[in-house]
């Protein structure tokens, strides 16, 4: 059995209005993607086809597949490499996110019961461990070994960034420099990937390491808008803030402030990160904290940083819908209200 893939990989949200505009140039390749994906879950076992229907049902706007047929269209044309490609991604995100509420012990996903609600723990855990078998499984059956390379390498940093994080966070020891370590691995490299196989998927091998480097620089500006929104307004971003603070997660906002800061200001963060976490008027007191010593401010500034990185590296390749839809994407990256 699969040992539990616990969920390091970003859940990408992106407004109905803003999806529309943004997969207008590859609108069938959506729909045909869907259509083999749906496909690719099915099973001999009438529960786990009950299980999967219910999980595909609930999805989200499917961010990772829309990377991979835009870059696949920006650089040639879509075909069975660039579909594999993304049900191979999809398959690999839904069993982390599966792993992922069996360990937070999470009965929702977006605002519907999780499959370990509604089916348990055992259940859940063994629906997963089906889909990792399936990423290997089409891998070997296309003979797109050299995709499987690039995703296992992608699970491999994913994993090693978020037990990076859990160790560093215990000791409260988190600089700036490892912390764009932490998130390059744990939100980077899965958009990379995803960037660098549609690149690779319609044979631009010229483009697959640019590519990788665009996605990795579109997933760290992504961190940090998620960094900011949790010093945001509950009512404005629509979930609760101060998360990252209660979890004890160090994120760049609190690493600007706890370096730069008077120390008496430190010394009140780090206490109430440590001994007052879980009290709601003292984690609120720690996000006015980083707020007022520009935390969200100087973060702010590394995010459009990143994602002028990302655009330049695209700024020659030819003008298409394709290309403009990738920018409009990265745009909204650092522009999105949740």
């Amino acid at each position: 059995m699969f040992l539990i893939l616990i969920s390091i990989i970003p859940i990408i949200f992106v407004d109905m209005t803003s999806t529309k505009k943004i997969i207008s140039p590859i609108n069938s390749e959506i729909k045909e993607f869907e259509v083999r994906f749906h496909s690719s879950m099915k099973s001999k076992v009438p529960m786990l086809d009950k299980i999967t229907h219910y999980i595909i049902k609930r999805k989200g706007k499917q961010l990772r597949p829309i990377f991979i047929l835009l870059t696949a269209k920006m650089l040639g044309n879509i075909n069975d490499k660039t579909y594999d490609s993304a049900i191979l991604v999809e398959l690999l995100h839904t069993a982390s996110l599966i792993h992922d509420d069996i360990v937070d012990d999470a009965n929702e996903r977006r605002g519907f019961f999780s499959t370990n609600a509604l089916w348990k723990n055992k259940i859940a855990v063994l629906v997963g461990d089906y889909m990792l078998s399936k990423v290997l499984l089409l891998s070997l059956e296309k003979d797109n070994q050299e995709l499987l390379k690039v995703i296992a390498k992608t699970v491999k940093e994913m994993s090693e960034g978020e037990l990076l994080q859990i160790e560093k966070a215990r000791k409260l020891d988190i600089n700036e420099e490892i912390y764009f370590d932490i998130i390059r691995q744990k939100t980077g490299s899965l958009i990379s990937t995803c960037c660098e196989l549609g690149a690779l998927s319609v044979n631009r091998i010229d483009e697959h390491a640019n590519m990788s480097k665009f996605g990795e620089l579109i997933g760290i500006a992504f961190q940090l808008k998620d960094d900011i929104f949790d010093y945001g307004k509950p009512d404005e971003i629509g979930k609760p803030t101060g998360i990252d603070i209660r979890e004890q997660k160090i994120t760049l906002p609190l690493i600007y402030v706890l370096n730069n800061a008077p120390k008496k200001i430190k010394r009140e963060l780090i206490n109430i990160i440590k001994n007052h976490n879980e009290n709601p008027n003292r984690v609120k007191n720690a996000i006015n904290l980083v707020i007022e010593h520009g935390g969200i401010e100087y973060t702010y500034s590394k995010m459009i940083e990143y994602k002028e990185k990302a655009l330049n590296l695209i700024k020659d390749l030819p003008n298409s819908e394709a290309k403009e839809s990738i920018i409009e994407l990265v745009e909204y990256t650092t522009t999105r209200k949740k």
